[in-house]
């Protein structure tokens, strides 16, 4: 067994030369902003589909574009995109250029069929094809197409069993995307919960509105803030949430949720990273729906703005969210939850600012890029000991 010095002891991590494989960062949400977080600590490449730069600007990550390679174009519409974006890293090879391989979106997972070693931060593994299966099929889909969706699930969870036989470590974002890999993979994943920048956030007097921030899609249930806040019209609910243009279904559902859309709810399909801080810097409070999130970064993002969360009992937000603490957990939430909770935090939403600011701080991007570093160096650490 070869004796390690003390220079083979340090960071290998920083050493190496690294590669992110994230399926489309054509739309920024909670997931691409990790990736690009994990590139700028890591200083390592990006691996991607269709990305648009004016938008990582937007977002603050203007330093990351350099490090961005397209492997190819995929269409907007699903499941071609999804399809194409997996053959797309199932023919990726870049053995001879990296020393590592994260796998940060779930549709890359095919990738580690031919890049090893490699790690899989799972943010949800495929909810397309596992835990939303049911839900798509029942609400989405025409008739005719239901039957080929089927054929397409089942391909894919053979498909993504085989690949994922192929991934050396397996990290993912909160114990509830944890259960489901068990569930799913029957695999053991550390928990790496996703990273918040607190430093780059602060706390100042609210200027009278609550503030929402979730792209719009049917699992978010924004008709649910929607039907809330339409029931309190002499209180002010701002969201911040794009959606995928030209998809059929994200349409639908925008189209709905605006069809519904009181007086005192303001819509805002994009901000910039300086805008959307103030925004969070300057709400009474913090409204989530998203249905069995898998982590939802956002609300740790308002905590870390001292503001307190109105959430639903249920996936992340169980893991981050402390009722009665940093806000409140609703149990089945619907829209009279939601006003109770609401009127309850503004008789003194100061009161949560402390506690909310403690709390953020454990899901520091400090804390998330040393355990990434932590599983890359023991791994090497353990090939060096073998020689």
């Amino acid at each position: 067994m070869k004796t390690m010095t003390n220079n083979e002891t340090k960071s290998f991590s920083g050493a190496r030369k690294i590669a992110i494989f994230h399926q489309f960062m054509d739309n920024v949400g909670g997931a691409e902003i990790l990736i690009f977080i994990l590139a700028r600590e890591l200083n390592a490449d990006i691996y991607t589909t269709n990305y648009d730069p004016n938008m990582m600007i937007r977002s603050g990550f203007a330093d990351v574009i350099p490090k961005m390679h397209s492997i190819g174009w995929v269409p907007k519409q699903a499941p071609f995109r999804h399809e194409l974006a997996f053959v797309r890293f199932f023919f990726l090879n870049l053995t001879d250029k990296y020393d590592f391989f994260i796998i940060g979106g779930d549709w890359a997972v095919s990738a580690a069929f031919n890049n090893q070693p490699n790690l899989w931060y799972v943010h949800s593994p495929l909810n397309e094809i596992w835990a939303f299966k049911d839900y798509i099929k029942n609400n989405l889909l025409s008739w005719w197409k239901k039957p080929l969706f089927e054929i397409f699930v089942w391909v894919h969870r053979k498909l993504t069993i085989y690949f994922s036989k192929k991934v050396g470590i397996w990290m993912c974002n909160s114990k509830n995307t944890q259960d489901r890999i068990k569930k799913y993979y029957n695999q053991n994943a550390l928990i790496d919960f996703p990273p918040i920048e607190c430093n780059k956030y602060e706390y100042r007097p609210h200027r009278g509105y609550w503030l929402a921030v979730n792209r719009l899609l049917d699992h978010k249930r924004v008709h649910l803030q929607m039907k809330a806040f339409a029931k309190m019209p002499d209180k002010k609910l701002i969201i911040v949430g794009s959606y995928e243009k030209g998809v059929n279904q994200f349409e639908a559902y925008k189209n709905y949720v605006i069809g519904l859309k009181p007086n005192n709810v303001e819509i805002l399909s994009w901000v910039d990273d300086s805008g959307l801080k103030k925004l969070y810097s300057e709400c009474i409070g913090f409204v989530a729906t998203a249905q069995d999130e898998d982590f939802g970064m956002s609300v740790v993002e308002a905590m870390a703005a001292g503001k307190p969360v109105i959430a639903g009992n249920e996936g992340g937000y169980k893991e981050s969210v402390i009722d009665g603490a940093t806000g409140i957990l609703i149990d089945d939430i619907n829209e009279d939850k939601i006003v109770e909770a609401v009127k309850k935090i503004e008789l003194n939403p100061e009161k949560y600012k402390e506690v909310c600011l403690a709390q953020a701080r454990k899901f520091d991007t400090s804390v998330f890029v040393q355990k990434i570093n932590d599983q890359i160096d023991n791994y090497f650490s353990k090939q060096i000991s073998t020689q």
